[in-house]
């Protein structure tokens, strides 16, 4: 996919990503801004607002988490294909958080900070494209079933503050997949779908960088304000994050991604 000739910095190429509704071509946007930054075609310049809310397709419907219906049990085609979708909005939603994130706070950090969450966006587009192909190989495809609209209340809660972006992002709900992907891979290769099963292990394996990236960026930013970063990070999610930080933990993947104990344990309910 090519750029239009006017996205020539990061800022500009951030707020292009969150315009786009269309999945696919979201998803190629994605691609195509990490690539021509990397490749240094875009200027390190914050020079365009980002949208309130990202453009959405007209499917999935959208609902309250609350309102979502129950879903079949993994034995059953229905079953996977349900998980496989929740699966694919979490990632779909994924791709304008990590833009979101670079164009609105991307200024405050070095261009390393861009670097890494470039790097970011690239994979979640990467990881809808393969949920959304494994969904079409199960005779599905990402829009059929209604999806929960609560991802995004995280982004806007925290649209004022870098450090709470970072701690609630990538270290409460990107570090909770990390808890739950494996037994999700257990049942996937419980019903025979080992496709599906390596399908989400490659995932929980850049996942963790991901929460590292998060974990890395949060901690030099408190240290360079000298602020306690499990103290501060706690506050924030205090603070700003509206569900719970439950167990059980993978305390294993946390500790990979930096992610200790300790600025979790103390949440927990």
């Amino acid at each position: 996919m090519t750029l239009p000739p006017a996205i020539d910095s990061v800022g500009a190429g951030c707020a292009h990503v969150l315009q786009i509704a269309d999945p696919t071509a979201k998803l190629m946007a994605a691609r195509a801004v990490a690539r021509v930054w990397r490749l240094g075609r875009l200027a390190h310049r914050f020079d365009m607002a980002m949208p309130d809310r990202p453009a959405r397709p007209d499917a999935p419907e959208l609902l309250p988490p609350g309102q979502m219906p129950k879903r079949s049990k993994m034995g059953t085609d229905r079953g996977r294909i349900a998980m496989l979708h929740a699966l694919a909005h979490i990632e779909f939603v994924a791709i304008d958080l990590a833009f979101d994130l670079i164009g609105r706070f991307g200024g405050e950090f070095p261009a390393g900070f861009t670097d890494e969450w470039m790097r970011v966006g690239a994979d979640e587009a990467m990881h809808f494209a393969l949920l959304d192909r494994r969904l079409r190989q199960l005779g599905s495809h990402y829009g059929a079933l209604p999806a929960h609209d609560g991802l995004w209340q995280a982004a806007s809660e925290t649209a004022g503050d870098a450090l709470a972006r970072l701690a609630v992002v990538p270290m409460v709900l990107e570090a909770r997949a990390l808890d739950i992907t494996p037994s999700t891979i257990a049942r996937f290769e419980g019903v025979g779908d080992d496709i599906s099963a390596r399908m989400l292990q490659r995932i929980i394996t850049d996942e963790i960088r991901h929460v590292s990236a998060g974990t890395t960026w949060f901690n030099q930013a408190t240290n360079r304000l000298g602020l306690d970063p499990v103290k501060h990070y706690q506050i924030l999610v205090k603070r700003h994050f509206r569900g719970s930080v439950k167990p059980p933990f993978n305390d294993s993947a946390r500790r990979q991604a930096g992610l200790t104990r300790d600025f979790y344990d103390a949440l927990a309910s």
